[in-house]
């Protein structure tokens, strides 16, 4: 994002939050099982310390309290308000593709493959170290190149910095027409991947920043949620402690599709904006490890500032 002096807020009612000066910024997660400045326990890496928002969790809308979402702009950041939607019907059974078999990685193979999704899960070390978890899941190992075929939804979910390692051509070759990608990054320059110039110096969000290594829009959704979250914390829809997560895209239909996905995963969405806006759900901004409902959500959101924090930068 552009260096200028710290953001500018003021912020009327608890719904709204005037941002003055408009800078891009974000952060990455990963494949990788190592601790990033912070407890071990934290997103990818393992439980949560406690019920509150972390200082540092690592990461990875619907249409539970629908029609809610952060409305995009030149001006101040809205609440975008529209009439309730109708509930869902159950999502289709489809194929899914995991790159990067991690806490985030592998617990989604776990939810995914519980609700019958037919997922293929693949890491960096091939798919003869993911025997356990496919006899644990019933989801099948194979190739980084070959995760994606038949996808409908590919989810990538590696450091940061391995992000350019990924192959450069074919690496969403067959999957399915329409497909989405999921971003669940989180840039950590001084833990782990280490200073990169188009994030800091150029002013790229992490997503745009790893959109353009992978040749294809993603959305960015899971980068502040604790892994075992996802395995303990899912809950139906209208449940009173069912909690919400933020998801940021600039592809309408794609964001749509991972909503969805989320909502059967048993949580509620808040429409984060595109992804030059995705510096709102990155690590140290309000939301970021926030477990909340649709409102709190919204208002985290509202409340964050596109200024890098020092600790975040390389």
């Amino acid at each position: 994002m552009p260096r200028g002096g710290a953001a500018s807020r003021s912020c009327g009612t608890a719904r709204s939050c005037a941002v003055i000066g408009a800078a891009l910024s974000t952060r990455g997660e990963g494949w990788g099982r190592r601790s990033v400045r912070r407890p071990v326990d934290h997103h990818p890496f393992g439980p949560a310390p406690g019920p509150e928002r972390p200082r540092f969790p690592l990461g990875n809308v619907t249409f539970s309290r629908r029609g809610r979402g952060i409305a995009r702009g030149a001006g101040p950041l809205r609440t975008a308000r529209t009439p309730t939607a109708p509930p869902l019907e159950r999502q289709t059974l489809m194929k899914i593709g995991i790159i990067g078999a991690g806490n985030i990685g592998g617990n989604l193979t776990r939810r995914l493959t519980a609700l019958g999704h037919k997922v293929s899960v693949a890491n960096s070390r091939g798919p003869q170290t993911l025997t356990a978890l496919a006899e644990e899941t019933g989801a099948t190992p194979v190739t980084v190149g070959e995760a994606a075929r038949g996808a409908r939804i590919v989810v990538v979910t590696i450091p940061l910095k391995a992000i350019p390692d990924l192959p450069a051509e074919g690496l969403f070759d067959g999957a399915a027409e329409g497909f989405a990608v999921i971003d669940t990054g989180n840039y950590y320059p001084r833990e782990r991947d280490g200073r990169i110039a188009g994030i800091e110096d150029e002013g790229l969000t992490e997503s745009r920043w790893t959109e353009r290594h992978l040749g294809h829009p993603v959305v960015k959704a899971f980068n502040g949620t604790y892994a075992q979250d996802i395995l303990d914390r899912h809950r139906p829809a209208g449940d009173a402690e069912r909690l919400a997560l933020p998801v940021a895209g600039d592809d309408e239909e794609a964001k749509k599709a991972v909503r969805e996905l989320i909502d059967e995963l048993g949580f509620d969405t808040v429409d984060a904006g595109g992804i030059d806006d995705s510096w709102r759900q990155q690590p140290d901004t309000p939301v970021y490890g926030l477990r909340g409902g649709v409102e709190a959500v919204e208002r985290a959101l509202a409340e964050a500032s596109p200024e890098r924090p020092a600790s975040f930068r390389g």
